[in-house]
């Protein structure tokens, strides 16, 4: 099959090289020269594991980047990958996904042959049946019979991604026809998975659904990790006992700093802002966002106990990225953390296996370093952000701070006199 992509980031560029793998003739289309150029050479411009090297291995064969949209018209189908970003009320920004269905739409004016158009991104339920079907069909002067639509949202961790795609839990697929869907279908082909057969508006609420519920449950175990930390027991061996339920499971049960990263905080929001529209009043979703914005000043409540005074302290801060194995800081929790400490006058010296340069553009004026150990020397605090498996390892390096304060919100250090957030 001859697949189009449009919007070349997270999404699309894990999506296009994935589908390549499957043995599918890929075209992935984005308006950053500089991004298809790199694609072109084999380097991706995100850090995810097994990315590159899959990369490599299809681009100039079955994968081409392209910053026009000409090649789109020979493809049978043509996935919508571009972002949705929160407006100021919490909803999604959706001028992307009018842009790329207008230009989708022009594309297909002189195409004959049937033709799928699907919407990978994340959108609020009706958007697909109500903003990308009746622009594509204006802009292609075609009616429904000659072009198709599917909402096809995608369930990829970040750092797990290419993981994700090629052994998925399910494969979700909501439908304006059955041959569309059908089509769609096909190109997952070689996958083994449940495949979801819905409505357009049901699948596009499955995706919402699905990250809003891990949210909450990320919320309520940091809830239930507070109040374990005034009782001094162990919350991880808590939600040990309470994961073993086979009605729960143990999955986003680790109490920590809060959840960041580019879907749960923005889906979320986005879900309660449509419920609200829906004059629904989302109070349980109202509260997961609630705990997840407190719950990083939980950490400097701990540091501030032990250091009175951090005003031109150095504090050590290891993390940086919102989750282990990317780069991406979108939400990271590190974000609030080092803002309070600089507010509070500390010194402090950050790192982050791959997100050093990512997190700079957001903070410039902190000391980045090349090392843990770096980062440790003549610390008076440290604060583990971030659960890389590099930390883990660390033991002697803390021996070069100048006091031995060590407080973790992500549970990875072996060390025995460090304090957990919640634990």
């Amino acid at each position: 099959m001859r697949i189009s992509i449009v919007g070349g980031g997270y999404v699309g560029l894990v999506s296009a090289t994935c589908f390549a793998d499957l043995g599918h003739s890929v075209i992935l289309i984005d308006i950053d020269e500089d991004k298809v150029e790199a694609i072109n050479c084999g380097m991706s411009p995100i850090y995810e594991r097994g990315l590159m090297e899959l990369l490599s291995a299809h681009v100039g064969r079955n994968l081409l980047a392209t910053t026009g949209y000409e090649d789109l018209v020979s493809t049978d189908l043509t996935l919508i990958c571009v972002g949705t970003p929160p407006l100021p009320d919490g909803s999604a920004d959706l001028s992307m996904i009018e842009s790329a269905s207008t230009l989708i739409g022009n594309s297909l004016e002189d195409k004959e042959k049937y033709h799928v158009v699907a919407v990978k991104s994340t959108v609020s339920p009706g958007t697909t049946q109500n903003l990308v079907m009746p622009t594509v069909l204006k802009h292609s002067d075609k009616s429904a019979s000659k072009i198709g639509f599917v909402m096809n949202p995608e369930f990829l961790r970040e750092g797990l991604a290419v993981q994700d795609f090629m052994k998925p839990d399910r494969i979700v697929i909501g439908s304006s026809d059955e041959l569309a869907g059908d089509t769609v279908e096909s190109a997952y082909r070689g996958i083994d998975a449940p495949i979801v057969r819905t409505g357009l508006i049901a699948a596009e609420m499955i995706k919402y659904a699905s990250n809003a519920f891990l949210a909450t449950k990320i919320s309520f175990s940091n809830e239930i990790g507070n109040v374990c930390k005034k009782l001094g027991i162990d919350v991880y061996e808590v939600m040990k006992g309470v994961g073993l339920d086979h009605r729960i499971t143990p999955y986003f049960l680790n109490a920590g700093v809060g959840f960041g990263g580019s879907c749960f905080q923005k889906d979320v929001s986005a879900l309660i802002h449509f419920a609200e529209r829906m004059e629904v009043t989302p109070v349980l979703l109202r509260s997961v966002i609630e705990v997840n914005e407190q719950q990083p000043m939980k950490i400097v409540e701990i540091l501030l106990k032990n250091i009175e005074y951090i005003n031109g302290k150095r504090v050590a801060v290891l993390g940086l990225a919102f989750k282990n194995d990317t780069d991406d800081v979108r939400e990271s929790r590190a974000v609030p953390v080092i803002k309070e400490l600089v507010g509070r006058g500390a010194l402090v010296a950050a790192y982050d296996p791959k997100a050093n340069e990512s997190m700079r553009e957001i903070l410039p004026e902190i000391e980045y370093c090349k090392s843990a150990s770096q980062a440790l020397t003549d610390a008076d605090a440290c604060l583990v952000l971030t659960e890389w498996p590099e930390f883990g390892d660390l033991d002697k390096e803390f021996e070069l701070m100048r006091s031995r304060v060590i407080i973790e919100g992500r549970r990875i250090l072996s060390c025995k006199d460090a304090e957990g957030i919640c634990w």
